[in-house]
């Protein structure tokens, strides 16, 4: 068997399809744009990109996007001073730091900052304590474009086994506690897990989140399983050739699987597909209206 691809450029574009009609209903009952802020810090060329990626994403669903950019060798103080700013600013009604960051800025320093409303990444104590509880928060962007992606293949989840691999607090534990709210059976695999391929073999759903370039092969898949590849490792192709790799060996894994996302192409477009949501959903609240299904 071939699986079937995953493409979440297809279905994070609709998504933020639905995001710039929301948009669009924002200003006509309030007469208010939707503002959304990313904040840089240093050079990083991949990071650029991806802030570049989200700024034009914002512009086409009619938002006010905001970018501040600023220089590698920034003090923690700094930064943090631009964190209260945007807190301050009505204008954005949400926003995020690009991490990684420098090392001098302490990324959980960054996190407590942030003002839990504005939070569009659902990394702050409040969101995540919203998420565990079942409540209405601002939901980690790419742990909820990977179920959304696992939905799209499998309908509902419920009763799924479901196995993720990684425990970052930017997606291996969001993502289990999406996949337990979503009634999956969740177990969350680390480095120190015991015999992990005859775990990942008892996976309905497999999230591979760890960035390492090819790691899940494709013997340590269930077949039929839906993969969700969150991996985006840039592998030196020489000749100054690079190439994006996901965490699964993907050649492999399409033989076993019955659909699986690539990379590029899959989990990527669903997270600023999902910032967007939730800097819309955060402008809803703050403007005294109920959050929008989108």
């Amino acid at each position: 068997m071939t699986a079937t691809l995953i493409d979440g450029k297809t279905i994070g574009a609709a998504l933020r399809a639905r995001v710039a009609e929301q948009v669009a209903a924002l200003k006509a009952r309030r007469g208010v744009c939707a503002g959304i802020g990313v904040i840089l810090v240093g050079d990083d060329p991949a990071s650029q990109i991806y802030v570049r990626m989200k700024g034009k994403a914002a512009e086409e669903a009619g938002m006010h996007a905001v970018e501040i950019v600023m220089p590698e060798n920034s003090t923690e103080e700094a930064v943090l001073d631009q964190v209260r700013r945007l807190n301050a600013d009505p204008a954005v009604h949400g926003f995020l730091v690009q991490f990684p960051t420098p090392k001098q800025v302490r990324q959980h320093a960054v996190i407590d900052t942030i003002d839990p409303v504005k939070d569009i990444d659902g990394l702050t104590a409040v969101n995540a304590g919203l998420l565990i509880s079942g409540r209405q928060g601002l939901v980690p962007c790419t742990p909820y474009g990977s179920v959304l992606l696992a939905q799209s293949a499998r309908g509902s989840l419920a009763g799924l086994n479901a196995v993720v691999i990684g425990r970052s607090i930017l997606v291996g534990r969001p993502v289990a506690q999406l996949l337990i709210n979503a009634d999956c059976t969740v177990t969350t695999a680390h480095s120190k897990t015991r015999d992990l391929p005859a775990l990942c073999r008892s996976a309905d759903i497999l999230v591979a989140a760890m960035g390492k370039a090819h790691f899940v092969r494709g013997d340590w898949i269930k077949p039929g399983a839906t993969v969700i590849d969150v991996g985006t490792t840039r592998l030196d192709l020489g000749n100054g050739k690079t190439k994006l790799a996901g965490d699964v060996a993907f050649d492999e894994a399409k033989e076993v699987a019955s659909a699986i996302t690539p990379v590029p192409g899959g989990v990527g477009p669903m997270t600023i597909a999902c910032l967007l949501r939730n800097a819309v959903i955060a402008a809803f609240r703050q403007n005294g209206l109920d959050a929008p299904a989108i």
